[in-house]
């Protein structure tokens, strides 16, 4: 910073001085009560100058110091450049490397919010990668070994492997799309027994080959949501039961009302969960044993359902008892300004 640069941005204070001082000046001459010659009046005018640029030059000095520091952290680009920031003693500077250091926090934390979400969208591919792999495999070896299988058994056992398939890449999509939510939702008046039917048709194969009971009653409620997004969540919720529930088992699937809230309920008598990892059902990845255990889990269909829940204005909890039973519940409020929702 040279002097003339800090002289241009002193030109409001120096033009206040040179106004003030006239000023002065001009009483002092024209009061006709106070006799000071004008010789007097222009030796104080440059005294007054004097001091005036003695401070001036003090200060460009001071400052001069300061942004010479600034530009070097500038140039050298190092990097806790934060860290660098010289003190230069005054309250508003002192002010400012608050502010800056503020501000480097905030983005600092966005970024390794950034960084950790791509690192968990990395292993979900990864694991949902070797997921699909499964089902692409077992397809080959079905077509393989056609020779000894009729025409129906080869696609019946295909038909099941792209229904895997199908329910892999349709939870890769909604995963994708968790956060462009507000561009793609519909809020209509939905029968939830419509929906549930629809979910358990689907599953239809797997109920029948695992001879699980599946008993649906009081279902006939209507709330206000997205009929894909809900459709959605119910059928991971029962895909959950179905893989974690026992030859000979049962899913009920019933629902409740009260002055608040209308609830489905979807509830089995599966291998259920362990007490430590109850709260941790709903987390991003999280397999907890059951997952573990069957290798097959990639933990991301119970977030995903949670998450978009709350994004729908919903919300859902779960109870459950190991080796017992699980109990998941998708509470509906009554009241809700589904706009505000959207902006979650």
């Amino acid at each position: 910073m040279n002097f003339r640069k800090y002289i241009l941005d002193k030109k409001y204070l120096i033009l206040f001085y040179i106004i003030l001082m006239g000023f002065i000046s001009l009483v002092i001459y024209l009061d006709v009560t106070i006799k000071v010659r004008l010789d007097n009046i222009l030796y104080i005018n440059f005294v007054s100058i004097v001091l005036f640029l003695f401070y001036l030059i003090g200060e460009y000095l001071l400052y001069k110091r300061y942004y010479e520091d600034i530009n070097y952290i500038i140039k050298n680009r190092k990097e806790n450049i934060i860290n660098c920031l010289p003190n230069f003693g005054t309250y508003i500077h002192s002010l400012y490397n608050k502010l800056l250091i503020s501000i480097y926090e905030q983005q600092n934390k966005k970024i390794e919010k950034l960084c950790e979400e791509k690192r968990e969208n990395l292993e979900f591919i990864t694991s949902w990668v070797h997921e699909i792999k499964i089902p692409i495999s077992v397809s080959r070896l079905i077509i393989e070994n056609s020779a000894a299988k009729s025409k129906e058994e080869i696609l019946e056992s295909l038909e099941e492997e792209i229904d895997k398939i199908e329910k892999y890449v349709e939870q890769v999509l909604y995963h994708s799309r968790i956060d462009d939510f507000s561009k793609d939702y519909l809020i209509n008046e939905t029968d939830i027994e419509k929906v549930v039917k629809e979910v358990v048709k689907k599953h239809a194969k797997v109920f029948i080959n695992k001879k699980i009971k599946i008993d649906i009653k009081d279902v006939n409620i209507s709330v206000h949501t997205d009929k894909k997004w809900l459709m959605f969540i119910i059928n991971q919720i029962v895909d959950n039961s179905l893989k974690y529930t026992e030859k000979g088992g049962y899913i009920k699937i019933y629902a409740e009302k009260d002055e608040k809230e209308k609830r489905l309920i979807i509830e089995d008598n599966g291998i259920g969960i362990k007490k430590e990892d109850i709260s941790r059902v709903f987390d991003r990845g999280f397999t907890g044993y059951n997952g573990r255990k069957n290798y097959k889990s990639t933990g991301m269909g119970l977030y995903l359902s949670k998450k978009l829940a709350v994004k729908l204005g919903h919300d859902i909890t779960i109870e459950s008892k190991f080796k017992k039973y699980t109990k998941i519940v998708i509470h509906f409020p009554k009241l809700i300004d589904y706009f505000n929702v959207t902006k979650i």
